[in-house]
């Protein structure tokens, strides 16, 4: 009975199962909106802090593919995997706490606010947006939809007017996050989308 309900569908492009997968796949994402908040603490802190989560999870994940897996934490690696990584080195953790971490390195404080919020709440509400309410999709994306782009735009929106109070920056990293997030780029949008809105924010007056 437990094992019908997971994977009930729920939506035009997901199970239960696969909501829940993504949920606590996205809730590390929104987690890493607290990364500049703590950077204002501590920089250095925080750097050391994302290197040796990426060194630790890297040693973790060779681990588990080689055989030899980590109690619990190559458990939860397994779990959050996608289909597309099963049996493969799990990428969008490493991608995701590098370009947080090159985001605080490479840019000022606001700049780099502004590209890790986009990521956080940017990508990681597309992803549940689309996969909750998903239906129509965009043609040579890897599967996004319309409604889990649009998600990404309001999101970013209002996470880099609340960081900036500016409307019409705020439009521009929007767009450029939502542009970035429909391509079929797979675990490196982690990566392009808080460098390319990190150097966007550096540009603009």
């Amino acid at each position: 009975m437990i094992a019908d309900f997971r994977y009930r569908k729920i939506s035009h492009t997901a199970t239960v199962n696969d909501l829940l997968k993504e949920f606590f796949r996205k809730s590390i994402h929104l987690c890493a909106s607290l990364v500049p908040f703590i950077a204002t603490l501590n920089y250095s802190f925080t750097l050391v802090s994302l290197s040796s989560v990426i060194c630790l999870y890297t040693f973790c994940e060779y681990r588990r593919i080689t055989g030899n897996p980590i109690p619990f934490i190559s458990r939860v690696t397994a779990y959050a995997s996608r289909k597309r990584d099963e049996g493969r080195f799990v990428l969008g953790p490493v991608t995701m706490a590098l370009g947080v971490l090159f985001a605080l390195i490479l840019f000022p404080p606001q700049a780099a606010r502004v590209a890790v919020y986009a990521l956080a709440f940017g990508d990681g509400i597309a992803s549940l947006a689309g996969k909750l309410y998903g239906r129509i999709k965009i043609p040579r994306a890897g599967g996004k939809t319309l409604e889990g782009s649009t998600a990404c735009f309001i999101a970013v929106y209002v996470s880099t007017l609340a960081a900036t109070h500016d409307p019409f920056k705020s439009f521009l990293v929007a767009l450029l996050a939502m542009t970035i997030e429909v391509l079929p780029i797979k675990d490196y949008d982690n990566l392009v989308i808080p460098l390319a809105i990190g150097a966007v924010m550096t540009l603009l007056p």
